[in-house]
């Protein structure tokens, strides 16, 4: 049977990139590339989903990607947490940005931050599988509450 390697193990093999201990990362720095994995994740989400243009598909990634749906999806799997992810995610939420989002407010653009820094270090500590189960934790908990919502 053959070895999986990963993608951040073959992108650190092949630029010959060192390891790094991950808590002396700036949680800007993490949700700087858990902002990355975050939106691969739906790209690849929404291109599974059927082939069509690249305007249609944008359209559809946005709506999970922005920050307001981040901070929905965020709330939604706060109970999920392990202490050292809500730690993670609390480092990133009350980290000073150098921008805010557009159609966000500053709340949500905070959380939607606390979310990308906790992917980005789910990511860099080789937890692909954890991120992926939370995001279908939280898609399948919105989808409840919707549910609940109309069927008043």
């Amino acid at each position: 049977m053959e070895k999986s390697i990963s993608l951040l193990q073959l992108i650190k093999e092949s630029f010959d990139l060192k390891e790094v201990d991950i808590r002396t990362y700036s949680p800007l720095t993490l949700a700087y590339i858990g902002d990355a994995v975050y939106d691969l994740i739906f790209r690849t989400k929404v291109v599974g989903e059927g082939n069509t243009s690249a305007n249609k598909l944008h359209n559809k990634t946005i709506r999970y990607v922005k920050a307001p749906a981040q901070a929905q999806l965020v709330n939604a799997v706060m109970e999920e947490l392990t202490p050292e992810e809500l730690a993670v995610y609390k480092r990133g939420r009350n980290a000073k940005p150098y921008t805010m989002a557009k159609n966000a407010t500053i709340a949500e653009y905070k959380m939607a931050t606390g979310l990308e820094a906790l992917t980005g270090y789910l990511y860099l500590t080789g937890q692909v599988e954890r991120i992926l189960e939370l995001i279908q934790i939280g898609l399948h908990n919105l989808n409840s509450e919707e549910g609940n919502e109309h069927g008043r």
